[in-house]
């Protein structure tokens, strides 16, 4: 295992790892680290060890619910986008 200071967010060592991966995941990885933003493939993967680290928040069953009513308005044409929205109200 090495050690590295380049880039270590709060300031101290960050540490090399060596971890296998099937070949089509880090070919997975490699199409789409870019495309999401991340300058390299190794920022990425630490985005997403910090994401199994500290999970987003689970949505609730009730907003859940309310997304799914949301789609059934939008289905029946009872919802506006937001470009309309600012247009009626004279936000633009």
């Amino acid at each position: 295992m090495s050690t590295d200071t380049d880039g270590a967010e709060d300031g101290g060592r960050m540490e090399k790892i060596d971890v296998r991966v099937p070949a089509s995941v880090l070919n997975a990885i490699d199409e789409e680290y870019a495309e999401r933003g991340y300058a390299s493939r190794s920022e990425a993967i630490r985005d997403a060890l910090r994401d199994w680290l500290d999970p987003s928040p689970r949505l609730s069953e009730e907003i859940l619910d309310d997304l799914a009513e949301s789609r059934k308005q939008r289905g029946r044409g009872e919802t506006v986008s937001a470009a309309d929205a600012r247009e009626r109200l004279g936000l633009e």
